[in-house]
């Protein structure tokens, strides 16, 4: 029996659809299963108030606090550092065996367990340092910990600019420096925001990391400097899910801070693509 071109392609069109399917189905029963089961909990006294009894009662308001200064701290070192890193690759390293070896440990760098990156932060930031388990030793574990992430995006974006548009720049008498600045980055930043994106959902939802180098227990408190430690969603949703506390009497807190870390992803990646939006219009 001889299949068409064109039966083979609704076959193949078909799995993929089921396969989509599948996928998205997964995703929202997973999600409706932490909101039906953490939306039970959320109020604004859980969001805005401090841990109580142990962490089984209370609100998670520096945990929240903690979480956000992690993320800030984070893309503040690792954005700038990632796409100067990629400019200098794509605009201006020449395309030879030290080129080639950089981007080859640049994507080993991003496959290494994030445990391996807690465990060199804590050598390194807390020990030698000695920062201590703080803020500026967690935001530069995880800075780290996404650089590869934002150079392979900026670079991938770099490289989608025309080369038009640099012989263009370079014909009407600006430099390179200029060409970068005011044509290149212009037109590859809203492709360089999805490494943004993909950084801040990796950093929010990491836990071994900041286990080594920031992360308190119980710490009902704000921190007062990028030296003092703070309480972290990630870190605090493991200590509730597992061990610590009286399971049954944490488990609906567990949700709701699932819950609300999931809604603080969503909303930076909505504040980033509106950032990618507004830069995409005024390229138009």
């Amino acid at each position: 029996m001889i299949i068409s071109k064109k039966t083979k392609e609704q076959i193949a069109f078909a799995i993929f659809r089921i396969l989509g399917i599948i996928t998205l189905g997964v995703l929202i029963w997973i999600l409706g299963f932490i909101c039906f089961n953490g939306i039970s909990v959320m109020s604004w006294d859980f969001i805005f108030s401090y841990p109580e009894e142990g962490m089984t009662s209370g609100g998670i308001f520096p945990a929240i606090v903690g979480t956000l200064y992690l993320v800030l701290g984070s893309i503040i070192i690792a954005f700038p550092l990632g796409v100067m890193s990629a400019i200098y690759t794509v605009e201006y390293a020449k395309n030879n065996w030290v080129t080639k070896l950089i981007r080859i440990m640049t994507n080993n760098l991003a496959s290494i367990p994030s445990i391996v990156f807690g465990l060199f932060g804590m050598t390194l930031f807390v020990n030698t340092l000695a920062f201590g388990d703080s803020i500026i030793a967690g935001s530069l574990t995880l800075s780290l910990l996404i650089l590869p992430v934002v150079i392979r995006t900026t670079e991938e974006a770099l490289k989608a600019v025309p080369n038009t548009y640099r012989t263009g720049s370079m014909a009407l008498g600006a430099n390179k420096i200029q060409t970068i600045k005011r044509i290149i980055l212009p037109t590859a930043f809203p492709n360089i925001i999805t490494g943004l994106v993909l950084s801040i959902g990796r950093v929010s939802g990491e836990t071994a990391p900041i286990l080594f180098t920031v992360v308190a227990y119980f710490l009902p408190k704000l921190p007062s400097s990028i030296f003092d430690q703070v309480m972290a969603l990630p870190y605090h949703l493991y200590v509730l899910a597992t061990s610590g506390t009286d399971i049954e009497k944490s488990r609906p807190v567990a949700y709701g801070t699932a819950l609300v870390l999931i809604i603080i992803v969503l909303l930076m990646n909505t504040v980033a693509g509106v950032i990618k939006n507004q830069f995409q219009k005024n390229k138009k």
